[in-house]
């Protein structure tokens, strides 16, 4: 951490080469110039799980201040800290807090530096060194996991370059990822040796490319080391939207396994009179020795909202899922339903409903009401979750 702070700061007094009279302005115009926000949200998460007798009920506001500074010579800092508190009591599993008894809802309390790096940027080229957020495209392989109250973040080095309109390229080195789990718990950091390379091409108004490869070798964790390369694809035809992506893993570094696996993805998406639907398939294969996994995806995006599927079962998993949306009375609708099987051994791991309603009070305030209900088959438990959460932004 010395090293990385010591990299830092020779950046910085290279990029403040003036006398320290025009350095000390010209800091303090970047400051004024900077922008800072505060985000409030409180959210109520209720879990019913089949084979645990206690209910979980998680009371918890998320405090959130961040700030971004002004540019001094193409340099920028940005800062964000922040505070999970329980309301009412923990009567829930937050991972950390020892109630076992209950059902997991992985907010655990506490204050934390979410993001802090600095920025360089000049002619299409962004430079950023330190903790900060990381999404790439859906964020099926690499994202910030916003939905929990403790976001994911990475301690690292990005680049990202755009040679032409429409191109760009974007590569991060990471030693540390911040998980979910807050520092108080052991699997809270995630250190290693990632390498996350990612690049997009639009072809046209209409057509996109994107081709990823991620490296990832964990000091503590080989189990989840792994290499994935691959490539997606975005569409629009006649007002239809086909979104499409395929990708190979096996092991990498540290890892003992020894396995090739496929992902699969397809989804066709569009307009019907006042609603929207959509028709996806999404496909994590499994192999002898292991499945296709997404450690550092936001998982609760896919494959329902219940979050069964966080680890991908050994024998791999199908997903086939359909939904439909609208807006009614400024309330935006939408409803989902997912049937969960097995690559391997024709296992029928049960199926998923999700329904959501959200609606924007105001340019600064929303509201979001969420339910999913699982239903066990082959794999897990039957569970209910219902949420209820309020978001603003100052």
């Amino acid at each position: 951490m010395t090293h990385k702070l010591s990299v830092l700061a020779a950046l910085t007094s290279l990029m403040l080469a003036p006398s320290h009279a025009d350095t000390m302005a010209d800091i303090g115009q970047a400051i004024t110039e900077g922008k800072a926000q505060v985000m409030l949200r409180y959210r109520t998460e209720y879990v019913d799980q089949e084979g645990i007798n206690d209910t979980a009920l998680a009371s918890t506001l998320l405090s959130r201040f961040s700030f971004d500074s002004g540019s001094l010579n193409g340099l920028s800092v940005h800062l964000e800290a922040d505070n999970v508190t329980s309301i009412g009591g923990e009567t829930y599993n937050s991972t950390v807090n020892g109630n076992t008894l209950r059902p997991v809802v992985a907010d655990p309390t506490g204050t934390e530096v979410n993001q802090a790096y600095l920025a360089y940027q000049a002619s299409g080229l962004t430079l950023s060194f330190g903790r900060q957020r990381i999404n790439h495209d859906t964020q099926r392989f690499v994202g910030g996991v916003s939905w929990r109250q403790n976001e994911q973040t990475f301690d690292g080095y990005r680049l990202q370059y755009q040679p032409m309109s429409g191109t760009t390229l974007d590569y991060s080195y990471v030693y540390n990822v911040n998980r979910i789990f807050g520092e108080d718990s052991a699997a809270g950091d995630l250190g290693g040796d990632l390498h996350l390379l990612h690049a997009s091409h639009q072809l046209n108004a209409n057509h996109k490319l994107n081709v990823f490869g991620y490296w990832l070798d964990f000091d503590t964790a080989a189990a989840l080391s792994t290499q994935t390369m691959g490539f997606g694809y975005e569409g629009k035809f006649a007002g239809l939207i086909l979104t499409a992506s395929l990708a190979q893993q096996q092991e990498h570094g540290d890892s003992s396994k020894d396995y090739s696996a496929d992902y699969h993805q397809l989804e066709l998406s569009g307009p019907l009179a006042s609603f929207s639907w959509k028709l996806g398939y999404e496909f994590l294969g499994a192999d002898n020795d292991g499945a296709f996994i997404t450690p550092l995806a936001t998982l609760h995006k896919f494959q329902g909202f219940t979050d069964k599927f966080l680890n991908t079962p050994a024998d791999g998993i199908e997903d086939i899922y359909a939904g439909i949306g609208t807006k009614l009375a400024g309330v935006k609708l939408d409803l989902s339903y997912h049937q969960f099987d097995s690559d391997r051994g024709s296992k029928d791991y049960g199926d998923e409903w999700n329904i959501s309603a959200a609606y924007a009070i105001n340019a600064k305030l929303g509201l979001l009401v969420k339910y999913a209900a699982y239903s066990a088959d082959d794999l897990a438990t039957d569970t209910d979750k219902l949420w209820l959460m309020l978001t603003v932004n100052l």
